[in-house]
């Protein structure tokens, strides 16, 4: 099991604050390309990008931070969002000889569609738990997460599928 965490420096590009004017969810233009802002979250060493205290993962061999750079936001687990600056998450998996990526948590049609895609795009088996997921739809970003996954061949599976198996 691996997780990731989102670990923003303070004043962190994607952050709305950082841009005096503007609103959260406004869109502008990065160096790398289109970049939602958002309020201010996951800080560094903060309360807010501590993982919730009742989740128990003694089993996780891996923690991927992400979104540290202050200039380069990262939705993927393997990728920031300039697209070429890896997590080291590829390595990782393809060092212990996994094949397949299954896919939960926030937020469907930002992290886990870009997460997706960029397996998918390294040759992983991907595979979304979408009743694991919860998005937040700006301006039809959850269809259009869906339509990719369909278009990638990217089943979206439900938790219950796990326990009939």
């Amino acid at each position: 099991m691996v997780l990731t965490q989102d670990w923003h420096p303070r004043g962190h590009l994607s952050f709305a604050s950082s841009h005096p004017g503007r609103q959260p969810l406004e869109t502008i233009a990065a160096a790398y390309g289109p970049q939602v802002l958002w309020p201010d979250h996951c800080v560094q060493a903060t309360a807010g990008a501590a993982f919730h205290p009742a989740l128990q993962v003694p089993h996780a061999g891996l923690v991927v931070r992400k979104g540290m750079d202050r200039a380069v936001d990262s939705y993927s687990a393997f990728y920031e969002n300039d697209r070429t600056t890896p997590t080291g998450l590829v390595g990782y998996l393809r060092e212990r000889g996994f094949t397949r990526v299954f896919l939960a948590g926030l937020a469907l049609d930002f992290c886990v569609r870009y997460s997706a895609e960029d397996a998918r795009r390294e040759g992983f088996a991907v595979f979304v738990v979408e009743d694991g997921c919860r998005g937040i739809d700006i301006g039809g970003s959850v269809a259009a997460a869906r339509g990719s996954f369909a278009a990638l061949g990217i089943p979206c599976l439900q938790m219950r599928e796990f326990a009939a198996g």
